[in-house]
């Protein structure tokens, strides 16, 4: 078995079967598929119960949280890599067989993603092609289109549920930029992820959630210039943005430069 696809879900039956059949027409005997749902009233369970013969594992009780259940999940998995794709995510067409053809050893995986905007309007997020601390700035790498040995969640631990929204990221900074754990980039688009999930809406809580990972894994040195690196990249992103306005970054460079021109000549007659 070399890949085992976990979904997990709560109360949301139309992106459950959104998931589900983008999934069961390409199982084959070297991929298996689980559902872990916590314990649903909106229907979800009928629609687990029509794929019923082609899941291998699936079990409704109540949830511990998203990371709670993507634990159940991988406790379950018999799979070499697990690939995490929650209800309301969905496979692109006839990928499963790439997928496993690229599993050649490596401890994780990645490959690109759609983003969904309410199933009406779509973009295309390529991920790097080597992973950095500095790779983390921008964004982290996306699970629903990542492969993950299974294996490493002994080497490393389960995802933390203390964690709310970035047990995830929390997972890569352990392996991928401690653990030094071995990375292949593969330049097909695997998944659509959707947006309306709760990781993909930032604000000062996963903010604080992400800073608080890295104060608990890197030492303060690090850190610090980790921080100094995140400010200059934001900066450097605005002067950009600016650059792009065309006759707004002009006007702006001419008052900076008449500002600069006035300071001067109160100097001199000072």
């Amino acid at each position: 078995m070399k890949l085992s696809i976990i979904t997990i879900n709560l109360n949301n039956a139309e992106g459950l079967r959104q998931t589900i059949e983008s999934v069961i027409p390409q199982l084959n005997d070297q991929c298996e598929y689980i559902i872990i749902d916590g314990d649903s009233t909106d229907g979800s369970l009928e629609i687990i119960n029509e794929f019923d013969e082609k899941i291998a594992y699936w079990i409704s009780e109540p949830n511990r949280g998203i990371y709670g259940d993507m634990n159940k999940g991988i406790l379950k998995a018999k799979g070499e890599y697990c690939l995490f794709l929650n209800s309301g995510d969905w496979l692109n067409k006839n990928i499963i067989e790439r997928t496993i053809r690229e599993c050649t050893g490596e401890d994780i995986i990645c490959f690109n993603t759609y983003l969904s905007y309410n199933n009406t309007k779509f973009e295309a997020l390529k991920y790097s092609s080597s992973v950095t601390m500095r790779s983390f700035f921008n964004r982290t790498i996306g699970h629903q289109s990542t492969l993950i040995k299974t294996g490493l969640f002994s080497r490393f631990g389960m995802y933390n549920e203390n964690n709310k929204i970035h047990s995830d990221y929390e997972f890569w900074i352990k392996s991928l930029i401690i653990g030094n754990c071995s990375y292949k980039y593969v330049d097909e688009f695997l998944s659509y992820y959707d947006t309306d999930g709760i990781s993909s809406k930032p604000n000062e809580h996963t903010l604080k959630e992400m800073k608080s990972i890295l104060t608990r894994h890197l030492p303060t040195r690090v850190l610090a210039d980790y921080e100094d690196w995140f400010h200059k990249e934001r900066e450097m992103e605005t002067l950009m943005w600016y650059k792009r306005q065309g006759i707004l970054y002009g006007f702006l460079v001419f008052i900076y430069k008449v500002v600069k021109n006035c300071r001067k000549l109160s100097k001199m007659k000072y």
